[in-house]
């Protein structure tokens, strides 16, 4: 945990949203945690640097007998907090307003009305477009609370108890949607907490190698090593703190995109010396992969073969007693449902709990508190190459996802030949970094076309590239008609096996960014 700066304290009630929130808080360079509602009371008593808290939303009803409580401890802090959504309507509650049921939910964009001065909308329009999402709302405030806005609905939008530091906000801040939700969680944490010490990456790089080398001393620490954006800059950070007592294993499945592998081998073999262990597994993959054609299945064998693979190399590293993992604080906040936390759950997470219980190992997350933005930030610090860094994301399972139905040896070498000249052209054409993602899928359909007046019977390609700031949300990325026809020329010129060329216009929801 930071322990140098302020900290933003965001209680979870189960929104889909809560992630965002830790965001935008930590754009603003301000260091925040998440916890559930349910287990926040040891955070409380244990950090002195609590500026503020903030209560997420949620989607159950306050009036609700099982629904989540106000853990009263945090109101004798004495320090500012702000609820939202389902957080106002506990404030609401605990101080004896009236809270109503509508009849129908209030959902998408709403426009407000500020009614009273308030520090928290101190430089904000007085009508402005804000995000909605409730069924509850506030039907009279509770005494000692003034109301700051309503609603074009005339719904009470937001309170505030001055004297007591409360703030409550009927919409979402945190969500895009809401044009000056930025400016409203700027001045709670500026004007209403007063934090002044920023996060400052440096300061947590200084710390995290000062508590690596005084955590680990001497001890020997494995990592899984994929040449990824977090496996990369876990291995490098681990480096700066306990050099020769770092091995790293990269366990290669075949599955990696065009020449991939031998690119993982050189640069990090120059980095770590003997301490880098290169082991081709691609066999044993593809051969468990034979004849499997379900998604959730491909995942399942990927996931198991690859754990196999990587404990029986650990073992021949003698007296090891760490194993390094790099993950995110995304994939904490979204693995809280594993661990009794109330928000819905949204996906696994390979590095939150899913390692087998008899590699008997100390787990070492070093980047835990960071979100991917962060990390490649911090890369740069530690100077690792741009493009290393700056790397679209690339699943676990590899093309295995990208083939739907089954994989085989010639089917992953067309869709690296076809990956390959997508990618590159997005490098040379300076589009690569406009996309947050982009690759190729291999449909398991062919089709007739012509070529050079003969009939051809081959195979079709899904092209997709999406926008996004954090992989939650995305939008398709919208080529020019001549990116499109230069792409699908040069794939079809070049790679024998394909005679059509699609490209995916959908966005997340309701798709997801990769096909399975």
């Amino acid at each position: 945990m930071q322990k140098t700066n302020e900290m933003i304290l965001i209680i979870d009630y189960g929104s889909q949203y809560t992630q965002l929130i830790a965001r935008k808080i930590r754009e603003q360079n301000v260091y925040c945690l998440v916890h559930p509602y349910n287990k926040i009371k040891s955070i409380i008593l244990e950090n002195k640097n609590l500026s503020g808290i903030i209560l997420s939303g949620g989607p159950n009803s306050v009036k609700g007998k099982k629904s989540p409580k106000l853990e009263k401890k945090i109101l004798k802090l004495n320090i500012p907090i702000l609820g939202i959504c389902y957080g106002l309507q506990l404030l609401c509650k605990e101080f004896n307003g009236k809270i109503g049921q509508s009849s129908s939910r209030e959902y998408g964009h709403s426009l407000i009305d500020l009614k009273n001065k308030s520090l928290l909308f101190l430089g904000v329009k007085k009508n402005n477009q804000v995000w909605m999402s409730h069924g509850d709302h506030i039907e009279k405030e509770p005494k000692g609370f003034i109301i700051t806005s309503l609603s074009s609905k005339s719904v009470i939008s937001s309170i505030e108890n001055k004297k007591k530091k409360l703030f409550g906000l009927q919409f979402h801040p945190e969500v895009y949607h809401s044009l000056e939700g930025k400016k409203i969680l700027s001045n709670f944490l500026f004007k209403i907490c007063q934090v002044k010490k920023k996060f400052k990456l440096e300061d947590f790089l200084n710390n995290k190698i000062k508590d690596l080398k005084s955590n680990l001393k001497n001890k020997k620490v494995i990592c899984g090593l994929s040449g990824g954006v977090d496996s990369t800059v876990t291995s490098f950070l681990l480096y700066k703190a306990i050099k020769k007592n770092l091995f790293c294993i990269f366990v290669d499945h075949g599955l990696l995109r065009f020449k991939e592998s031998n690119e993982v081998v050189k640069i990090f073999k120059k980095k770590f010396g003997n301490n880098f262990i290169r082991v081709d597994a691609s066999r044993i993959f593809l051969s468990k992969l034979k004849n499997i054609q379900d998604p959730e299945k491909k995942r399942k064998i990927i996931g198991k073969i690859f754990i196999e693979v990587f404990e029986k190399e650990a073992k021949k590293i003698k007296e090891v007693e760490y194993l390094a993992q790099g993950t995110l604080y995304p994939d904490i906040i979204e693995s809280i449902p594993f661990f009794g936390g109330p928000t819905a759950k949204i996906k696994s997470h390979h590095n939150v709990g899913g390692l087998p219980k008899k590699m008997n190992l100390k787990i070492v997350e070093p980047l835990k508190d960071l979100f991917k933005d962060e990390v490649r930030l911090l890369g740069a610090k530690l100077k690792i190459r741009s493009e290393l860094l700056y790397r679209h994301p690339f699943p676990g399972p590899g093309l295995a996802i990208r083939i739907p139905g089954e994989v085989d040896v010639k089917k992953i070498d067309i869709l690296q030949r076809v990956d390959n000249i997508f990618i590159n052209y997005l490098k040379e054409n300076n589009i690569y970094k406009d996309i947050w993602q982009a690759f190729a899928v291999l449909l398991p359909i062919k089709s007739v076309g012509v070529m050079g007046d003969e009939r051809t019977y081959n195979y079709s390609i899904s092209l997709r590239a999406v926008t996004s700031v954090d992989g939650m949300t995305a939008d398709f990325y919208m080529f020019s008609k001549k990116d499109l026809i230069e792409i699908s020329k040069k794939i079809i010129s070049n790679v024998n096996e394909v005679n059509r060329v699609l490209y995916d216009f959908t966005s997340k929801p309701p798709g997801t960014i990769e096909w399975e």
